[in-house]
Formats: C-alpha cells, sequence, structure tokens
C-alpha cells in the first residue's frame, strides 16, 4: 500500500514526529490496520493484545497509541503509570459499542453463574464486567480453560462462533460483530478464487461463519502475516481489513497479496494521521484514563487471560 500523503510531507511530519518523541520520551504503537505512513513511523507495529503488552513493558513516559479508543484503553489498564494518548479521540469500534456495561449487568442478572468470555474489542468497563478477556488468536484456548456450559461470548458473535465449533461446545453469543468484516461475502471470496486460482484464501475470524469455512487459513492479524511468511504459496487472497497489506508485503516482498474485497477498509482505523499523531505528542492529548475501581476489575479479566 502506498502512503496517502506524499513523500516529501511524511518525511517533514516524520522528522518532527521523532524530535517530539525524544523530547516526550515516547513510544509510538501503531496497528497493522493504520495508514501505511502511520506503521512506518511507529516503533512497533502490532495486533491489539501485542500493543498494549509492548506498552505495559517500555519504559517510556508516554505512550502515543495509534489504534482505536479501546485499544489505549487496555493500554491504560496495563499501565497506570503511564500517559496514554490517542491521536484521534473520534476513532471508536462499532463492535466494542454493540455491548455496554448496563447491559451486561442485566443479562448477568438473569443468568445467574454465567462465565463471560469478552473479546478485547471491547470498552474497560465491560471488561471489569467479564470473568476474563481472549484475543482473535487464543479464543479456543481461553474457552477451553472454562469448565461447565453456562457460557456467554461477547461481543463478537463470529469470533465466539469460530472458536465454539472448533472445540465442539455449546455457548451463548451476544449479538455483536465487526462491520469491516461482516462487509466480506462469500460471493467476495468465490469471485477473488476465480480471478485468482492459485492463490491461498486466507482470513480473520471476526468474517462471517461460512467465509471462515471457505478459507484455507484463518487467523488473527499476526497470525496471517506469519501464515504468509512461513507458506509455500505465492499468492494470497486476504479477509481482513486493508492495512495488513502494507507489512504484508514487508515481510513478503516476492510474493502477491488480493483483497478479497475493496470494502474491507476500517474508516475508524484510518482516522490517525501523521500530523495527528505529532500534535499529541505535543499537547499529550487526547488523553486516554481508566477510572481505578474499573481498571482494576478489567485488569483482573485480562490477567486470567495472560496467565494461560
Amino acid at each position: 500500500m502506498k502512503y496517502t500523503i506524499s513523500q516529501e510531507l511524511f518525511q517533514t511530519l516524520a522528522d518532527e514526529v521523532e524530535v517530539l518523541k525524544k523530547a516526550r520520551k515516547a513510544v509510538i504503537l501503531a496497528h497493522y490496520y493504520q495508514k501505511p505512513e502511520v506503521q512506518d513511523i511507529a516503533d512497533f507495529v502490532g495486533d491489539s493484545l501485542q500493543l498494549s503488552q509492548q506498552a505495559a513493558i517500555t519504559d517510556a513516559e508516554v505512550i502515543v497509541f495509534c489504534g482505536v479508543h479501546f485499544m489505549a484503553e487496555s493500554a491504560a489498564i496495563l499501565s497506570p503509570d503511564k500517559i496514554v494518548v490517542l491521536p484521534e479521540a473520534k476513532a471508536g469500534c462499532p463492535m466494542a459499542d454493540m455491548v455496554d456495561a448496563e447491559g451486561l449487568r442485566a443479562y448477568k442478572k438473569r443468568v445467574p453463574g454465567v462465565q463471560v468470555v469478552c473479546y478485547v474489542n471491547t470498552s474497560a468497563e465491560v471488561k471489569a464486567e467479564s470473568h476474563i478477556c481472549c484475543t482473535s488468536s487464543n479464543a479456543v484456548k481461553v474457552l477451553q480453560s472454562l469448565e461447565g456450559e453456562n457460557i456467554l461470548f461477547i461481543p463478537d458473535e463470529n469470533l465466539g462462533r469460530y472458536a465454539a465449533n472448533i472445540l465442539e461446545r455449546p455457548i451463548e453469543y451476544w449479538p455483536g460483530y465487526c462491520k469491516t468484516h461482516d462487509r466480506l461475502t462469500k460471493e467476495d471470496i468465490l469471485q477473488a478464487r476465480m480471478n485468482h486460482p492459485f492463490a491461498k484464501v486466507i482470513v480473520h475470524p471476526e468474517c462471517r461463519e461460512d467465509i471462515c469455512l471457505e478459507a484455507d487459513y484463518v487467523g488473527s492479524t499476526a497470525g496471517l502475516i506469519l501464515y504468509a511468511q512461513n507458506s509455500e504459496s505465492q499468492e494470497f487472497i486476504v479477509g481482513t481489513e486493508s492495512g495488513i497489506l502494507h507489512p504484508l508485503h514487508q515481510v513478503c516482498p516476492d510474493k502477491k497479496f488480493y483483497l478479497a474485497s475493496e470494502r474491507l477498509v476500517c474508516p475508524n482505523m484510518k482516522l490517525t494521521t501523521l500530523a495527528k499523531v505529532r500534535d499529541a505528542l505535543k499537547t499529550l492529548s487526547p488523553r486516554i484514563t481508566v477510572k481505578e475501581e474499573i481498571r482494576v476489575r478489567a485488569k483482573e479479566a485480562l490477567d486470567r487471560m495472560l496467565a494461560l
């Protein structure tokens, strides 16, 4: 993927960011779905959990999180002693907004003793109401660690169903989904296979069930990159957000990657710009904080996952 700004402007802004970063003793984290120019100025590029864990072990005083709101919140949960800033305050996650703490508390009241497995793509308040968190890469392992059948998976029904199908165990699903991944259809995959008959289909488990069944490999963002690196195949149809093409081309420059659909673009992830990263370093805002009583409970759900 090419930059959305000129090379000259990129260099100017990158130089400014570098100076400010040193002055602020900051570290810049960027999700794989960010614009290429934002990924290229980051100290670390990864998926949401990788980035939060990186935030927790860094000795930087300031964390600039180039992603969406729940990711910066996770960093604040794990790193309460650091300043966490999100360059674009409006960078939210529609799927995370599909479950709120009040609604979850009402469910738990109706179903006493339910074990809530909470995808990291949720607010800190929702994590605080959950038993354990999971990511797209460890959802199967997390579900496997729980006994009994009284389990609720929130908020991504597609990921929950994918994990439950592998384990062949019944669980309840919250009616949530990723608007970007849910745009991908089986017809898109079939058409892409016709256009590129020798390509492997690799998709994210936030995609619909029928798409996961069509894929050659299903995995987290980091998992898809690793699969492409290790595969003998030279061509891939990619079923996840378009930003992943940039790191894929970096680690596999001789391989070909085809986005399964041009609709695989998350508007929230694309709100962050290099200029906003620079401004966030200048002003140390917008700052993301989590109330201590919520942070402690949310961290317990994250720690249970990390303990696995």
